[in-house]
């Protein structure tokens, strides 16, 4: 990619949309032809997974590059450090306009809608609020300017950002820009613990397809898939008015815009919510990409981490990564999908519903959990037991557990040697890990061992 065209970058970031609402990926509703159409003619991370699946970690992870238990925020309510170095700082340096709009998650948990300056990640414009799902609604968008100034912005919340974005654009298009634009959608809203979806929507959905996954386990996906559907549909026909927008500035061919999502949403069958689980439904997020370099791309098949897309941006723009960012650009794997040096395998850390550590290959994924840490207060533990081994080949949607099978500890003892050498790069730690204390022969049982989401203060943010 020529690094002298400076091109512009446009993250379009939703939160909590599950990988499989795309029809790339097999979902027949037709709610994501924008995304699809991108995912065809640019760049399509085909399996691309989240650091850490909880709003505020995962946020800390593309701001900084570093792993959420590295920036500390290994939880929600925890202020990123002012003193990290975030996208924007980078950009900011190398002459860009950078500009922030939607959901934040980052500052002090006090900050539910303006957020302090020093807080902000260093970005130029700012239109945000920091918790976006208390202190608006669908139809009550609520975003703080600069000054701190309340904005109150017409329409269901996802076209109000969008509106707002293309403003910005339009106003700094002269300039090389980096534009993070969040949205709230498709995550629930929090007071109502429903998905309110656009005037109409919802209806369209009612009684239609399930994955697998949420067809075995229930869990609240036929209450609440449809208005979830709706919000989907909705993030992508904004999407198509964002890239069309971009079309008649005259801008697109200069213009990389990436697609992705913070996690997913298991809809209350791993635990008692919607995601802080380490299943491909709260893990595994959408992510393709458009523009200069990605255009004609086609579909890479080998597994990246969000962890990767903030190297990722900077190489786009020709800026140096910096040494300690902890992922990998994914520009040579763009050029070359065969790339024999790429890793063969994503880190996973959990935390809230409980304090664990996944990896996952192509074929396998592998969880181990502390059992006697606060989930709340302990961001690691000296001690985890072994508690998840999947075959994604053969049980793409994680229903039957192999853990305490026998027939599968070869997996498992070479899944637990690879995760204790993730865990000492990452963390700088050499916990121990417990194999089951009993085993079973396999036939003798099925299905999947699920843990309890415990909440603690209902007042933070979930």
């Amino acid at each position: 990619m020529p690094n002298s065209s400076r091109p512009n970058i446009v993250v379009f970031f939703t939160d909590q949309q599950r990988w499989d609402t795309t029809g790339v990926h097999g979902n027949p509703l037709d709610l994501t032809p924008n995304f699809d159409r991108i995912a065809q003619s640019g760049t399509h991370f085909y399996t691309t997974i989240t650091p850490q699946p909880v709003c505020g970690p995962c946020r800390s992870v593309m701001q900084t590059g570093l792993y959420a238990t590295e920036t500390g925020c290994y939880r929600n309510a925890i202020t990123l450090d002012p003193s990290h170095k975030t996208l924007a700082h980078y950009f900011n340096v190398a002459g860009y306009e950078t500009g922030y709009i939607g959901k934040w998650h980052l500052a002090d948990i006090e900050h539910r809608g303006a957020v302090p300056v020093e807080q902000r990640g260093g970005y130029k414009t700012w239109l945000a609020s920091n918790l976006l799902e208390f202190v608006s609604d669908a139809y009550d968008a609520r975003l703080y300017d600069n000054d701190g100034v309340e904005h109150r912005l017409p329409g269901y919340r996802v076209d109000a950002l969008t509106d707002a974005a293309i403003r910005y654009i339009d106003g700094v298009k002269e300039n090389p820009f980096f534009l993070f634009l969040s949205y709230l959608e498709p995550h629930h809203q929090n007071h109502t613990d429903s998905y309110p979806a656009p005037e109409g929507y919802e209806a369209r959905y009612r009684s239609r397809w399930l994955p697998p996954d949420l067809l075995a386990l229930g869990g609240t996906a036929p209450q609440q898939t449809p208005g979830y559907y709706g919000m989907v549909k909705r993030l992508d026909e904004a999407f198509g008015r964002l890239l069309d927008a971009l079309k008649s500035m005259g801008i697109a061919d200069n213009t990389v815009v990436i697609f992705t999502s913070d996690h997913g949403n298991h809809f209350k069958t791993r635990n008692g919510e919607y995601k802080r689980s380490c299943h491909d439904s709260a893990s595994r997020v959408p992510m393709a990409m458009c523009g200069p370099g990605f255009d004609g791309g086609g579909q890479i098949r080998q597994l990246v981490s969000l962890v990767d897309l903030p190297p990722t941006l900077l190489d786009i723009a020709g800026i140096t990564i910096p040494e300690q960012m902890q992922g990998h650009s994914m520009l040579p794997l763009v050029r070359n999908p065969q790339d024999p040096t790429w890793q063969d395998d994503v880190f996973i850390q959990i935390s809230e519903s409980q304090v664990a550590r996944a990896l996952r290959t192509a074929q396998w994924k592998y969880c181990v959990v502390a059992e006697d840490a606060d989930p709340w207060h302990d961001c690691d533990a000296e001690t985890y037991q072994e508690a998840f081994l999947y075959d994604l080949t053969n049980d793409p949607y994680e229903l039957h557990n192999l853990i305490t099978y026998t027939s599968h500890q070869h997996i498992a003892e070479e899944m637990r040697a690879r995760l204790l050498h993730r865990i000492a790069t990452v963390e700088n730690a050499h916990p121990t890990i417990l194999p089951p204390e009993t085993y079973v022969t396999f036939g003798q049982m099925t299905g999947s061992t699920t843990f309890p989401y415990i909440p603690t203060d209902l007042t933070d943010p979930r």
